[in-house]
């Protein structure tokens, strides 16, 4: 099991859209996200590609000076699905081992403004949390309240004991993207009780 103290963070994985976004203003904040992992240097692990929010996380993280990996499918980098991997690429074979080199290559995670994909990733990692798997924060960036509706029912499903405390917890939010990065290293794994 990793992540279960505060400790300084050396690699977070981003997940974001392949898509900008209808607002200018959703690229601004993909870029400062960018900008402050470099300046607090911080390696970026991401899907891969240069599309979207998510390549202007990379672009501006790498021209600033982050090591950046971007990791993706065969056949999507094959079939240029997603554009040119900023940084270095790993190739791997299938979603699946995606998300676990991802993990294995990241200290903690930020959900930017995204869609389906990300959903399914911010899932994913909690899931695993809860059954023991890692215990790495998961940070919401809740930039212009875009993840309240999602926190309103991560903290429903947690009153009705649907999600245990421990799976909870590592859902961090934030508004700012500095603000996020401490609270994910000030993040300390605390397990539920043991019920006899």
């Amino acid at each position: 099991m990793e992540g279960n103290s505060a400790h300084q963070i050396k690699s977070i994985c981003v997940f974001c859209g392949s898509n900008p976004g209808k607002n200018a203003k959703f690229v601004k904040a993909a870029n400062n996200l960018g900008r402050v992992l470099a300046k607090r240097k911080i390696h970026l692990v991401y899907w891969g590609g240069s599309l979207g929010l998510m390549g202007c996380v990379s672009t501006t993280a790498h021209v600033r000076g982050s090591q950046v990996l971007g990791i993706i499918p065969t056949a999507l980098a094959e079939g240029n699905f997603a554009g040119k991997t900023v940084g270095e690429e790993l190739q791997v074979p299938t979603m699946q081992d995606r998300i676990w080199k991802m993990t294995d290559n990241s200290d903690a995670f930020i959900a930017l403004l995204s869609g389906i994909g990300t959903l399914e990733e911010i899932f994913q990692i909690a899931s695993w949390a809860q059954l023991n798997i890692h215990h790495k924060p998961k940070g919401l960036l809740n930039i212009y309240g875009f993840f309240n509706k999602l926190l309103s029912f991560l903290d429903q499903a947690g009153e009705e004991n649907f999600i245990l405390h421990s799976a909870r917890q590592i859902f961090i939010s934030a508004s700012t993207v500095e603000e996020m990065i401490d609270k994910l290293e000030d993040f300390i794994y605390k397990p539920d009780p043991v019920t006899t």
